[in-house]
């Protein structure tokens, strides 16, 4: 390893400096006023991002000294980790840089950084660059850059760099990276940050990372430039058509507002004004509704399968027996007669009998009624009926 002690250019090779514990691999990015190395750790060879900001250049002290500045505000006002900030593991100083050290971003084909010489480091930026985004990601993206922001915001902290090259991914998460122009919220503060990303009044606080901000969740919906905003080109029949991207573009429209006053606020305000509609399979018919509406379709199914059964009539012989000979037959109260009307009458075989539950009686002039009770008849084809001898 290069035992040099600056960062410089020279052609088309970087020269590393000389770092305690890391081993710099190469150069991955620029970020604020510095470089972005991928390093291992000597020790226990773990991967890190490693930004690097060079202290012997003409005019670049300045520059340090803002970083340093502002990580140490980020430090004393974040005091803990927030799942859509970058995480910095260490900051540290030699003779000749600042350097810090970062957890370092997944690849672009989303697998975990690596030393594969392939690896390149997955920003929204580089996501963007093959167009606009599904709903879901614009969904989740948007979300998880608004909620980063809302950390940074409640501290009293505005980025003033909110851009896809600084939105990096770790694990999957959308992660605000880049703290180099970080600063307390103040109209005041200097216009510093990406032109493009600036909001064309000038002012540099919390309401302007929210005009950035909008411009973009813009990008992700549209894959379109920041500058073409508002316009949505071939994407307006899709963002019409999709509930969750017509709620972001909404969103877009009120923070990217010419008029600072119509802004949202802050970052807080921001994300509680995002309404995400319940996903529907029509105009009409909500989710939760379709589990309900197949129960109660396969209820009424059911009901009418048993009314057909118990209305449409399903016929079976039965034989009657009983110790008292020319007993008539009741079933469900009514008596049974021939196809001549004559009374069936025990013994008998009535060769249609309904095929369900029916409750019997067979009744004798002398010994009185004989309740049989309720009979199954869709089990029973024979019944055998005795009085009890006088």
């Amino acid at each position: 390893m290069n035992e040099t002690v600056t960062t410089s250019w020279h052609g088309d090779q970087w020269t590393p400096p000389n770092l305690p514990d890391l081993d710099l691999v190469r150069p991955i990015g620029e970020g604020g006023f510095g470089i972005v190395w991928l390093a291992t750790n000597r020790t226990t060879g773990s991967l890190r991002a490693v930004k690097i900001i060079s202290l012997d250049r003409s005019g670049r002290m300045d520059r340090a000294g803002r970083e340093i500045t502002s990580i140490t505000r980020l430090e004393a006002n974040v005091r803990s980790h927030h799942p859509n900030l970058l995480d910095i593991q260490h900051v540290g100083k030699t003779n000749d840089c600042l350097f810090y050290i970062m957890e370092p971003a997944d690849d672009l084909s989303g697998a975990p950084a690596s030393l594969d010489p392939n690896y390149q480091p997955a920003s929204l930026k580089s996501r963007l660059r093959a167009g606009f985004l599904s709903v879901d990601e614009c969904l989740q993206f948007t979300q998880g850059l608004l909620a980063g922001l809302v950390c940074l915001h409640d501290a009293g902290m505005v980025h003033r760099d909110v851009k896809p090259a600084n939105c990096l991914f770790v694990g999957g998460e959308l992660k605000l990276a880049d703290f180099g122009l970080l600063t307390e919220a103040d109209h005041q503060v200097s216009r510093l940050g990406t032109l493009k990303y600036m909001p064309p009044d000038g002012r540099m606080d919390t309401r302007a990372d929210i005009y950035a901000a909008g411009l973009v969740i813009y990008e992700m919906i549209t894959g379109l430039p920041p500058e073409n905003a508002p316009r949505l080109g071939e994407r307006a029949g899709h963002v019409a058509d999709q509930p969750i991207l017509r709620a972001l573009n909404k969103l877009v429209l009120t923070a990217i507002h010419a008029n600072p006053q119509q802004r949202f606020p802050d970052a807080r305000s921001m994300l509680a004004a995002l309404r995400i509609p319940e996903p529907t399979s029509s105009p009409h018919t909500k989710p939760w509704k379709k589990p309900r509406l197949a129960i109660i379709t396969l209820v009424l199914i059911a009901i009418i399968c048993l009314m057909v059964w118990w209305f449409w009539p399903h016929y079976v012989p039965i034989n009657f027996i009983s110790n008292r000979y020319e007993a008539t037959i009741y079933l469900d109260g009514v008596l049974q007669k021939d196809p001549e009307g004559a009374p069936y009458k025990t013994p008998c075989t009535i060769p249609k009998i309904h095929a369900r539950v029916q409750h019997v009686v067979l009744k004798d002039p002398a010994f009185g009624d004989l309740d049989l009770g309720w009979i199954d008849f869709t089990k029973y084809r024979e019944i055998n009926a005795n009085w009890d001898s006088p």
